[in-house]
């Protein structure tokens, strides 16, 4: 449903963070606007302003909103994986690729820097939920300190954001290959980060220097 048939009267606030998501997926962070958001319901280019002073505040909160759905499929995609730890972190980067290319909104918009001034509890809970469940998946697998795990977190995310910014920059349009192959795609790129080559074996880890 687009959030222009999904307004209602009186739940302006949540239809401007749905519409947010729209905008950004077909515009992108750098073209984001609260004037296309507004543009995007249908109501007057002041209305978005009783509940959001301005770009960053609405940003804000569609940035909790992602933070908090994204861990939540990050976590589901580990739980449909198994048990075996590589293989729940390595799904953590086809759920990425997943949520990012029917929102928009991937960790560019989750750690904007221009939010990082804004003083919002609820964005702060949701964005260290996220991290801290990518580094308990991280750290399942084996690491040995708390900077390997942030080291093999990045790894995922290089994997999962480089995927995900090729297919929406049309790298793979000749092929016409659609956003669930590149989930697939980016979680064996994220396995064969996790497995060393020699062996196979699923729970060694490959040192980044």
């Amino acid at each position: 449903m687009s959030a222009n048939r999904g307004y209602h009267h009186g739940d302006l606030r949540a239809a401007l963070i749905s519409a947010s998501f729209e905008v950004l997926a077909e515009c992108g962070l750098q073209r984001f606007s609260v004037a296309a958001v507004a543009r995007r319901l249908g109501v007057s280019s002041a209305a978005p302003y009783r509940h959001f002073p301005d770009r960053g505040h609405l940003l804000s909160a569609v940035s909790a909103a992602a933070a908090r759905d994204l861990r939540t499929a990050i976590v589901a995609a580990a739980d449909d994986a198994g048990i075996d730890p590589a293989d729940r972190l390595a799904a953590a980067a086809g759920a990425y690729v997943r949520y990012v290319a029917r929102t928009g909104a991937g960790l560019q918009v989750i750690y904007a820097p221009e939010l990082y001034p804004l003083a919002d509890d609820e964005r702060r809970e949701h964005t260290r939920a996220l991290m801290t469940t990518m580094l308990d998946l991280a750290s399942a697998t084996g690491t040995t300190s708390y900077a390997d795990a942030v080291l093999l977190v990045e790894a995922m995310i290089a994997v999962a954001h480089g995927y995900t910014t090729l297919w929406s920059d049309g790298f793979f349009s000749r092929n016409d290959i659609g956003a669930g192959q590149i989930a697939a795609r980016a979680v064996e790129a994220a396995r064969m980060v996790l497995t060393t080559p020699e062996t196979g074996c699923s729970n060694q880890i490959v040192q980044i220097d």
